[in-house]
């Protein structure tokens, strides 16, 4: 056997070498961008990390770094007095699904100071047709799997969940206990946004508000995923859950004996977004008091039908915390003095071409129907109920007026009658000067 050269042994044995490590570092590189993907999901789910620090001032400056440049823009415009008092608010959301999830996002990226979720569920495979989770987030409950990408879109907004179900007697408390002290400062909160898919849960929310006299909004999805809804409740002014229930409970039938295996309602991204769109934009002209809060509107997909309408509440609601409401707001209204103001504009008043005097026709064949006097049978044009409500007689204790509601009622009467008077003998007044200029003339 031969012996080889020094030199080319060394050749040889380094050309080896150099393979195996770039062998080995190419290996190294494919684990590492494995390694990094599984930290970065783990991140995610368990030890989110904000993009950037806490911003302690919000700022109208327009450059490419400030986050609220577009929202503080509104206030440049003139459409929002202060747009920062949106930082101040806590909204609770119950029910992070279709509508939810994506209200608690446009929550977040308009910088809400504190959002409370509150859902029991998990996130499905089957939940990808919908917008905001992603397929990694499968497994995860939605309120943690929610509150991990909302931190990462905003860092300001403060999170807190509650991954468990409303309904029960514990829950319930919990949730109560949430509305009064769940604030940043420790107090009531400022609204609730039902975001829920079924009637017990809508209730649970609805018991919960009435107690509480606290404001909030329902909203829903038809289960053929081309209709939605909102809806503005305010104890004791509009109708409340329980006031004008659902056909399937009017029914008595339990909704939970209508699913049936292997059968799901269906659901669009389209229309859910269009619905929590609504509800966020009622939501924040709400909070910071700007536009009209709209009561009711609905969305008809097939035929662009955005139909608004305001429901007044039910006497003989079911609910004994919205019948004490009811007596508290009609007290508190009876209560609110008339401003009468009999000073008269200058303005010439718009006369008839051809009637010098001013004296206009009235059609009294068919009463005029205030708004206050509108009962929650009437709807708008387009809408309708599904059956009439039973109206049930109410005792004479809890239908009539107190003594003092009866004084009160007679006292605003006599202030309008009296008011009407006055302003019918400035007319003739004004009329008997024109008639003497007339003649003058």
């Amino acid at each position: 056997m031969t012996e080889q050269p020094v030199d080319k042994y060394v050749e040889d044995l380094t050309s080896r070498l150099e393979k195996a490590i770039d062998n080995l570092s190419g290996q190294k590189h494919d684990d590492s961008i494995d390694n990094h993907i599984r930290d970065s999901q783990r991140s995610v789910k368990n030890k989110p990390v904000p993009y950037r620090e806490k911003i302690s001032k919000l700022s109208a400056e327009v450059v490419d770094s400030n986050p609220y440049s577009r929202l503080m823009a509104l206030q440049r415009m003139g459409i929002v007095q202060d747009y920062e008092k949106i930082r101040e608010k806590t909204v609770a959301v119950v029910g992070v699904g279709g509508v939810g999830s994506v209200v608690a996002e446009m929550l977040t990226r308009c910088g809400i100071g504190k959002l409370i979720l509150f859902d029991y569920d998990k996130v499905e495979i089957a939940n990808m047709n919908r917008l905001f989770y992603q397929p990694d987030q499968a497994g995860l409950s939605k309120v943690d799997a929610a509150r991990d990408t909302l931190i990462h879109v905003n860092p300001d907004v403060q999170i807190e969940v509650h991954n468990f179900n409303i309904t029960t007697m514990d829950n319930f408390d919990t949730f109560v206990g949430r509305i009064r002290n769940g604030s940043l400062t420790n107090g009531k909160i400022d609204l609730v946004l039902s975001c829920v898919d079924n009637f017990e849960a809508r209730m649970a929310v609805n018991m919960a508000c009435n107690e509480e006299n606290q404001i909030w909004m329902e909203s829903g999805v038809s289960e053929n995923a081309v209709s939605g809804h909102i809806q503005y409740i305010e104890p004791g002014k509009t109708a409340c859950f329980a006031c004008v229930p659902p056909l399937v409970v009017a029914s008595n039938i339990d909704e939970r004996t209508l699913k049936r295996e292997g059968v799901c309602a269906a659901s669009l991204p389209t229309t859910m977004a269009v619905v929590a769109g609504f509800l966020v934009m009622n939501t924040l002209k709400f909070l910071l008091h700007f536009g009209e809060v709209s009561h009711y509107v609905g969305y008809n997909a097939l035929a662009d039908f955005f139909p608004r309408h305001s429901i007044k509440p039910n006497p003989t609601c079911e609910d004994s915390h919205c019948l004490i409401r009811q007596k508290e707001y009609q007290n508190k209204k009876s209560s609110e003095t008339i401003d009468i103001d009999f000073q008269t504009t200058e303005e010439e008043p718009i006369v008839h071409e051809d009637n010098e005097w001013g004296i206009e026709l009235v059609d009294e064949s068919e009463p005029a129907t205030t708004t206050d006097e509108k009962t929650s049978s009437d709807v708008a044009e387009g809408l309708k109920f599904a059956y009439e409500p039973v109206k049930k007689e109410v005792e004479s204790k809890e239908a009539g007026n107190t003594d003092r509601e009866t004084a009160e009622n007679a006292k605003n009467d006599a202030l309008l009658k009296l008011k009407d008077i006055l302003l019918e003998a400035d007319m003739m007044k004004k009329m008997e000067e024109k008639n003497q200029l007339t003649k003058k003339h």
